[in-house]
């Protein structure tokens, strides 16, 4: 029996190829320039009009709150949209109809939130979708620990699986070694021991190292590996931490049991999500930031409302739109499930 060909005419292929050569050809700091504050309400109109044609749920959604379409015209009108949340609309509707076309096999990878705040909830995503979230990691490797530049092991800490963050992490590394990057990915998961192995055996080969994980998992590598007699210095670790907040006292304490003097430069926070991956990034000037405000509690109060810190990171408004309401942080992204004014019950 001969094998079929699919041949690369059929359009899944081809948004495939489109998304990846998109990626591959556009230089970091011409993607971060497209990121225009000004001409991000009308992109997030232009994103509610593609989804309210080719998402059944959505449309489904509008009608309920007698919402046309095309009354939806500017920045203005947008706003007043009803926001979507889980309640309301992804446990409402079956998984199918949240997705482009209500197909759930134009996508090619689903993911398990962590039910945390109820039951896990399924996130199916594209390629493409990936791609998007790759350039926050591009960002981060490119700007933090010129990764461009120097041989790099990014070593997968995060819990493999079904859930978001292992899977999803390893995929954009991935992504940004294949756009030309010298960076090797090896993927231990949360097994301490395997860590130890691929740092210790695989780390002298590369100018750095790199510890992608949940922060408190990656310092009880650091410091089990202490314990271990493992001199973390010689590998000029960088971390890469998302999943919770940590003080800028708790970085400081990283930094000295990793051997790492430049601050600013190795270690990046990535505010993220199972239902549209990461959100937003540190960079080195929002680290300069938080912790200036970590020793001016005053000023943190001023700003924030209360002393303790909250996650500081950079978005791109092209890439994730968001809006406050109330205190309450809505978003709007193109996603296997797309978001319009998702309220994610964040402040």
């Amino acid at each position: 029996m001969q094998p079929k060909a699919l041949g690369l005419g059929n359009m899944k292929g081809n948004q495939s190829l489109d998304a990846f050569k998109l990626f591959l050809e556009t230089p970091l700091d011409i993607r971060l320039s497209q990121a225009l504050e000004s001409e991000a309400p009308n992109k997030a109109v232009e994103r509610f009009r593609q989804v309210s044609k080719t998402v059944p749920a959505y449309q489904d959604f509008l009608k309920a709150y007698q919402i046309h379409p095309d009354a939806i015209q500017l920045p203005e009108d947008f706003a007043s949209l009803p926001p979507v949340t889980k309640t309301n609309y992804l446990h409402k509707y079956p998984l199918n109809a949240l997705c482009r076309n209500g197909q759930l096999t134009d996508c090619d990878m689903v993911a398990v939130s962590s039910g945390s705040t109820g039951s896990p909830t399924f996130w199916p995503r594209f390629l493409s979708d990936e791609l998007e979230i790759a350039t926050r990691f591009e960002q981060v490797f490119h700007d933090s620990f010129q990764a461009d530049q120097r041989s790099t092991l990014a070593v997968i800490c995060f819990a493999l699986g079904t859930w978001v963050g292992g899977m999803y992490t390893a995929n954009c590394c991935r992504y940004v070694a294949q756009k030309g990057y010298p960076i090797t990915v090896v993927t231990p998961g949360n097994n301490k021991d395997e860590i130890f192995r691929v740092v210790t055996e695989l780390g002298p080969l590369y100018d750095q190292v790199i510890l992608l994980g949940y922060p408190p998992f990656l310092k009880d590598v650091v410091d089990t590996g202490r314990g271990k007699g493992i001199d973390w210095s010689p590998f000029r670790i960088g971390l890469v931490m998302a999943g919770e907040v940590f003080s800028e006292e708790w970085r400081s304490l990283m930094a000295e049991r990793t051997g790492v003097t430049d601050i600013y430069y190795r270690s990046a926070s990535l505010y993220g999500t199972a239902d549209a991956g990461v959100l937003g990034n540190e960079t080195p000037l929002s680290i300069c930031i938080r912790r200036f405000l970590s020793s001016h509690p005053g000023a943190a109060k001023a700003l924030f409302g209360e002393s303790r810190l909250p996650t500081l990171v950079q978005y791109d408004p092209m890439s994730r739109y968001f809006e406050c309401e109330n205190r309450t942080l809505m978003f709007t992204g193109e996603n296997g499930i797309p978001l319009i004014r998702y309220n994610i019950l964040d402040t």
